[in-house]
């Protein structure tokens, strides 16, 4: 097991990344002596939570389980709404904690609930996707999706621990399995290059789920987001380089009611910022086409989506980070550096996105 503490400036808390740590995740909430909790998890996780429910009744803490339907779309305030009233049953009051179980979905939703509740309640994160390992549950980021964007409605909320067990990993469907790699492959493009080139070494043990090399994976993605995240907590600058592949991606997403899933738009919105990256003048041919080898080799092959450009350029131009109707694009210029705040001509992102999609 290896443990980091992520400063915020709600104060610090503790990262813990290993197999099988139930018997941790017992220390953890026992330190924190809670008046109760509530586990919120998704209908593919509950036996996972219900794992990690017993863990806590073994530190004498009594908890009840609200399980949402699994998917991006219960990111929306009816399931935001049956959470809090799942919160309200359990009466947790200002000393309790909500535990989230799950992937991306359910920690953007039970943080949300969390940040809400009594005006703000303590958060436990336990992702169960090497997704939510690697990036979501990290930062503080909560939300939802409004209608027609992605993560619109939401709230900065720190956890005060998350703990990563890979041992969930294990369980995982293959698809969603090799999802995740696109926001791994996030990090080393834009922010390490050793990573990028330890991922190049070994992605056939990555694809085989090695839980030795995971660990490590995970660990250096967790520590390059906490050094930006303590720089720029409250995402109003520095941060924006966690963006590199979202604009495009979340504009997929949108534009495909949230049909193709988080780490397939992603690869695909780091495919596209690549290509105008090269456009432009910004970074070699050579850079694009070691990162789009990499995420082939994940598992991400380059198989365009079925999707509309228009409705997806139309959801490009509703990126939540625009300001005065101005994208500002993140842009590889080397394998483990990106720049933020590139504005890109209207008539590159049209052709380019076009014809990624063709």
């Amino acid at each position: 097991m290896v443990r980091l503490i992520l400063d915020s400036s709600s104060g610090g808390y503790p990262v813990l990344i290993g197999t099988n740590l139930n018997r941790n995740l017992r220390d953890v909430v026992t330190r924190l002596d809670p008046t109760g909790a509530a586990i919120v998890t998704d209908s593919n996780v509950r036996p996972w939570a219900l794992k990690v429910g017993k863990a806590i009744k073994r530190a004498g803490l009594k908890t009840g389980i609200h399980a949402i339907p699994a998917g991006e779309r219960s990111k929306s305030m009816t399931q935001l709404q049956s959470v809090l009233a799942f919160l309200e049953r359990q009466r947790i009051d200002r000393g309790g904690i909500v535990i989230a179980v799950g992937g991306g979905t359910v920690g953007d939703l039970a943080g949300l609930a969390a940040s809400m509740w009594q005006r703000g309640v303590r958060l436990v994160s336990v992702p169960t996707t090497l997704l939510a390992m690697v990036d979501s549950s990290i930062g503080g980021k909560t939300g939802v999706n409004g209608r027609r964007s992605k993560n619109a409605i939401g709230t900065f909320w720190q956890p005060s621990a998350v703990i990563s067990d890979i041992a969930a990993i294990e369980s995982l469907p293959e698809p969603a399995y090799r999802d995740a790699f696109a926001e791994v492959v996030k990090y080393a493009v834009a922010m390490d290059r050793s990573l990028f080139d330890l991922l190049q070494r070994n992605s056939p043990r990555l694809l085989e789920r090695d839980s030795s090399m995971l660990e490590r994976v995970v660990f250096r993605c967790v520590a390059a987001k906490a050094l930006i995240v303590a720089k720029d907590e409250r995402d109003r600058g520095p941060r924006a380089i966690l963006n590199y592949g979202h604009t495009a991606g979340h504009a997929l997403e949108a534009a495909t009611a949230f049909r193709v899933t988080h780490g397939r738009a992603v690869a695909f919105g780091m495919r596209v910022a690549a290509r105008i990256s090269v456009s432009m003048d910004l970074c070699s041919k050579r850079v694009a086409e070691s990162q789009d080898g990499l995420l082939t080799a994940l598992g991400l092959p380059d198989k365009p989506p079925h999707a509309d450009p228009k409705r997806v350029l139309a959801a490009v131009a509703l990126d939540k980070k625009a300001r005065r109707g101005k994208v500002a694009w993140v842009m590889p210029r080397r394998i483990g550096h990106a720049e933020i705040g590139h504005a890109v001509p209207g008539a590159l992102v049209r052709r380019v996105i076009t014809r990624s999609l063709a």
